[in-house]
């Protein structure tokens, strides 16, 4: 799955691109590690595209991975 250029992903293709649990998702966004979700609607949550490629840069970077290409 490629990540789209902008705009907004629902919790389950956040999952598809940062392979964890939901638990582990929710709890990362209480500590601050994962960025917290944008309500549109009583029943949806978004994170927005360029906050979950920042998320994929810095876990590469903490993995010591140099990312010559931009993700997407």
């Amino acid at each position: 799955m490629g990540i789209p250029e902008f705009g907004f992903l629902r919790l389950n293709d956040v999952l598809k691109i940062i392979p964890v649990s939901k638990s582990t998702w929710y709890n990362g966004m209480r500590s601050g590690r994962f960025p917290k979700g944008i309500r549109l609607s009583k029943n949806i949550v978004v994170w927005r595209v360029e906050d979950i490629k920042n998320l994929v840069k810095q876990i590469e970077e903490e993995a010591g991975f140099y990312v010559e290409k931009e993700i997407g």
